[in-house]
């Protein structure tokens, strides 16, 4: 693998690609962006990429202007961003956030490329489409999370070898012990402080609403192959051991590394090699203890909204990760509180037309039903 496509470079696991890129000499032959046009510039005037896009038309014209003394061909939107991922390179890098990973996923896949995925939206909405579409096309998805590349890892040796549990980890977020009365009415600011972790906006909420580890659930049920019911979820306050996998004879198998998601971006990006990497070691004397907890989903109801929803099958995934998209937005915006994300992904699961089998034309409508059903709910 010598060069790749970076969807989603300017976020928070684009930019950390690009440290991987720089460490290894790994050529980008394309960059995108939702509406971050000055550090895009930056990122193609530093790589020389072939092609660039703005995922937002409306920022379209100011990035064509910033590089048009340059050759690097400018395109937009969604389009934009299918094209860029059908590109014939080593690996499509999707770091795009929300639904609007799952086309350019598809696009990729279906012209011959491996994905290395962080958007875990795509699998949440999309997952038997795009798993379908792995086999149909004879690539890899490599995962780029770094509780499911932790799994990934400990199931690297395995061989025949199944394993009877998933144990998925989770740091529990800013308000782990808390009860729903004091999250009555906790603000935005303090949502946004995640104890571990430097992330996005929207998956820093999710993170405290632990909707984050219930889009992973649902995940490592397609990644994996696995059972719902064979997923634990295990609060990891120090986010140090990624996650676990038991196996049959009950030997359990477990990935730890320092607070750095460049480790898990570097493997997916040089799979099946390992290579020194521009991440901070692991020290067990630092870290002095490790501590283990159980997830609250009856505080936390994006969590156990997200686990029906994966039982439940069809579009279900595709409602509460749609739906919470939207009530995220909302929530950031000042529009509604905290524990109303998790009270409106509850509604629209019983709300929003359930299908069973649904194809990419109905996970398409089920995300637009999705969305309009929570605003609609929010000026009710």
């Amino acid at each position: 693998m010598n060069d790749i496509v970076l969807l989603g470079s300017t976020g928070s696991i684009g930019t950390q690609t690009l440290d991987v890129c720089r460490a290894h000499n790994i050529r980008v032959r394309a960059l995108s962006a939702n509406s971050s046009t000055e550090l895009l510039e930056r990122q193609a005037r530093e790589f020389r990429p072939e092609y660039v896009a703005i995922a937002d038309d409306k920022y379209f014209n100011d990035i064509k202007a910033r590089l048009a003394d340059t050759d690097i061909k400018v395109l937009s939107g969604i389009d934009g961003l299918r094209e860029l991922a059908a590109l014939k390179c080593g690996r499509v890098v999707n770091a795009v956030v929300g639904m609007v990973g799952l086309l350019p996923t598809l696009s990729a896949i279906e012209a011959g490329n491996d994905v290395a995925l962080a958007n875990k939206e795509t699998l949440v909405a999309g997952g038997k489409l795009v798993t379908d579409a792995v086999k149909r096309h004879g690539v890899r998805l490599l995962p780029i999370d770094s509780e499911h590349s932790a799994i990934f890892q400990c199931l690297m040796g395995a061989g025949e070898n199944r394993f009877s549990k998933i144990i998925l980890t989770a740091s529990g977020g800013p308000f782990y012990g808390k009860t729903r009365g004091e999250l009555a009415n906790v603000a935005k600011e303090q949502a946004l402080k995640h104890p571990n972790w430097i992330m996005g906006a929207k998956i820093t909420i999710d993170s405290a609403t632990l909707m984050n580890k219930g889009l992973e659930l649902i995940e490592a049920v397609w990644l994996f192959g696995a059972e719902p019911e064979q997923i634990e979820i295990v609060v990891q306050r120090q986010s140090i051991i990624h996650s676990a996998v038991e196996f049959e004879d009950g030997a359990v198998i477990a990935q730890l590394g320092s607070v750095d998601m460049r480790m898990p971006i570097q493997l997916a990006l040089t799979y099946p090699k390992r290579l020194p990497c521009p991440a901070k070691k692991l020290s067990l004397f630092d870290v002095g203890e490790l501590t283990f907890g159980r997830a609250d989903e009856e505080t936390f109801t994006c969590l156990a909204a997200a686990r029906k929803a994966i039982a439940m099958g069809g579009n279900a995934p595709c409602i509460v990760n749609c739906a919470n998209e939207a009530a995220v937005s909302l929530f950031l915006h000042d529009e509604i509180k905290f524990l109303e994300i998790g009270e409106t992904v509850n509604a629209a699961l019983s709300e929003v037309h359930y299908t069973k089998d649904p194809s990419l034309d109905d996970i398409l409508e089920t995300q637009a039903a999705a969305e309009n059903y929570v605003l609609g709910r929010r000026f009710r």
